[in-house]
């Protein structure tokens, strides 16, 4: 059922460690549509990063090691490591992903980089962290990492999925944030969740862009349109989505920063989903 090339999860990757990589165990698996699932692993000791990095995580699947490039959804105090995952039926890696269990493991470099990080934004009064599908995982770490709620006052978080059960995690992780003993007051106060669908009926529908460039985000929020003096951009999606959304900010007098060279607004260029 599973094909010829079917990876023994429980040993394979335990047995042979590739070099620069840990095996890590799976500790909990949740899916929540035939598409999306997000699951949590241990974290090695020695293992630093900044919330709102990837990092490169893999399996043996045969003889060779698979790896793809993961935003890391818990935050960086958290012992353990959350990444939310799409399921592609074919995909090299994610066919063979989807399939883990409790027990099992996944194979992880040691090296996190990315730009979607506070370092690489200059301070403002509000960041807008907009997102489509499972590129909402990164900010599912910023939202919960204290740093954001020092350099921000507002964080409005967008995600907008084609169907409203692809929301579940986000819907999730904002509503679990506001309740977290480190960050739940900040979260209560300043932390804002704008969803919308793009197929399947519901109270809000359209793409992000669409929202942004109508005016109709801002109206729903109550919030004035995109102003550089005030307001800082994340961009995480699928590649269409973050060349708009680039334009819209740019449009708009937002500049895109880099780690090295902190602006308005920054993009994932790594990620594809």
């Amino acid at each position: 059922m599973h094909g010829m090339n079917v990876v023994d999860l429980s040993g394979t990757a335990a047995d042979v460690v590739p070099a620069g990589a840990t095996a890590e165990t799976v500790t909990e698996v949740q899916h929540y549509t035939d598409d999306l699932f997000r699951f949590r692993m241990t974290r090695p000791a020695s293992f630093r990063f900044r919330s709102g990095e990837f990092v490169m995580i893999g399996l043996m699947v045969g003889e060779k090691p698979i790896y793809r490039a993961y935003s890391i959804a818990s935050p960086s105090w958290d012992e353990e490591l959350e990444f939310f995952s799409i399921k592609v039926p074919d995909g090299p890696l994610t066919e063979h992903l989807a399939k883990i269990s409790v027990g099992d493991k996944v194979l992880m470099k040691k090296k996190p980089t990315g730009t979607l990080v506070n370092d690489a934004l200059i301070t403002g009064k509000r960041l807008y962290m907009f997102s489509t599908g499972t590129g909402f995982a990164p900010f599912a770490s910023l939202i919960r990492d204290p740093e954001t709620y020092d350099k921000f006052d507002e964080v409005i978080v967008t995600h907008s999925c084609r169907f409203k059960a692809e929301l579940a995690y986000s819907i999730d992780t904002v509503a679990a944030a506001k309740e977290d003993p480190l960050i739940g007051e900040l979260a209560a106060e300043r932390l804002r969740l704008f969803t919308s669908t793009t197929r399947e009926p519901s109270d809000r529908m359209g793409r992000i862009t669409t929202l942004i460039e109508s005016g109709e985000l801002f109206e729903a929020l109550g919030l004035p349109p995109l102003d550089p003096e005030t307001d800082r951009g994340m961009i995480c999606g699928s590649m269409a989505m973050l060349k708009d959304t680039k334009a819209l900010l740019e449009a708009r007098g937002l500049t895109e920063g880099a780690n090295n060279k902190p602006a308005e607004f920054v993009i994932e260029r790594a990620f594809v989903g």
